[in-house]
């Protein structure tokens, strides 16, 4: 038998923390040239007189940022009113980046999707693993009904995560063309009306006309009493009422913190070009996952509220029918048994 001591094998270093690094450095310098040329390609202007030099720090920030209407594109001569929210025909910044963006969409997924192999690469493994991961997120909130809504879900979190995201590239907001079409308060009121259009056509498909009124006008709740229906009716008014506020809250809450975000995104910008915004830009991509995952919660939520009726819990959760009272007989025999 052998005494010679078996020689120590070293364990391989490993790669993954090394590797992690150079990620993030290398995510850090795109960034941080991005935004470099960005200040080198388009520098901010002085927009009330483009001839004259733009003073530092004040015509440095408001020549970064676009406050607060978004630049009309189309017609050319427009006339810019300055309002938030305006009324007429005009193609805007947001609403041609917003076009950019859904054909980008479009064509990426049907490119990654349209050659589907039993044996998937490493892009058919990404989008599947992207849509089970929101399936089951979206299951796990609305139970097996908001199966059917799975897919109006993935493609709203989808496309208001990019046009959240097209917010952070260093040109979009710098030049006049293009800007993240959330942070446009016009847009994201055209997303919740859409969302609120669902909603009813949705419990009107579910429950019928009468059917889904008759959440907001419980006429049949006076066969219970005067008392009973008065205060159904009042019930139902406070609920019709809240519908209206549902697109409010939906629009306002996306554009105040895509716009919030991008106004600290871009005074600190420019006025330290481009190396402290490096810092923001991971808090910036959570935060805006994060909108998109709540506009597209809200709208599951929402369609699963309309399509459920007053009564549909009594109806899936009947009540069982109550024990037979126990009679001396049969407790005399229960008592000699023990």
């Amino acid at each position: 038998m052998s005494t010679d001591e078996p020689a120590e094998i070293e364990s391989p270093t490993p790669k993954g923390g090394r590797s992690s690094k150079v990620n993030w450095l290398l995510i850090i310098g795109l960034a941080f040239v991005g935004n470099l040329a960005a200040f080198i390609l388009a520098p901010p202007f002085d927009k009330g007189d483009p001839d004259a030099e733009c003073a530092y720090p004040i015509c440095f920030i408001e020549g970064t940022l676009e406050l607060p209407a978004p630049h009309v594109v189309w017609p050319a001569d427009h006339a810019a009113s300055g309002d938030l929210i305006v009324w007429d025909i005009s193609i805007s910044s947001t609403i041609l980046t917003m076009w950019i963006i859904s054909v980008l969409v479009i064509v990426t997924l049907i490119a990654m999707t349209r050659k589907r192999e039993a044996v998937p690469g490493r892009v058919q493994n990404a989008i599947e693993a992207l849509y089970d991961g929101l399936q089951g997120f979206a299951l796990s909130l609305g139970g097996p009904k908001a199966k059917t809504y799975v897919p109006l879900f993935v493609t709203l979190f989808i496309y208001i995560l990019v046009s959240n995201w097209s917010g952070l590239l260093p040109f979009v907001g710098r030049i006049e063309l293009f800007r993240a079409p959330t942070s446009d308060v016009n847009i994201t009121i055209g997303l919740a009306l859409v969302s609120f259009s669902l909603f009813h056509i949705e419990g009107v498909r579910a429950l019928g006309f009468g059917g889904y009124l008759s959440k907001f006008f419980p006429v049949r709740e006076f066969r219970n009493g005067v008392g009973a229906g008065v205060i159904a009716m009042f019930v139902g008014l406070i609920e019709l009422m809240l519908e209206f506020v549902k697109p409010l809250t939906l629009s306002m809450r996306l554009f105040g913190n895509i716009y919030g975000g991008e106004v600290a995104l871009g005074v600190i910008l420019a006025l330290t070009v481009a190396f402290v915004p490096v810092a923001l830009y991971g808090l910036e991509l959570m935060l805006n996952t994060v909108q998109a995952l709540i506009f597209s919660v809200l709208t599951l939520m929402f369609i699963l509220a309309a399509i459920e009726g007053h009564h549909e819990d009594h109806e899936e959760h009947p009540r069982e029918p109550a024990a037979s009272p126990v009679g001396p007989d049969e407790l005399d025999q229960a008592l000699a048994a023990h």
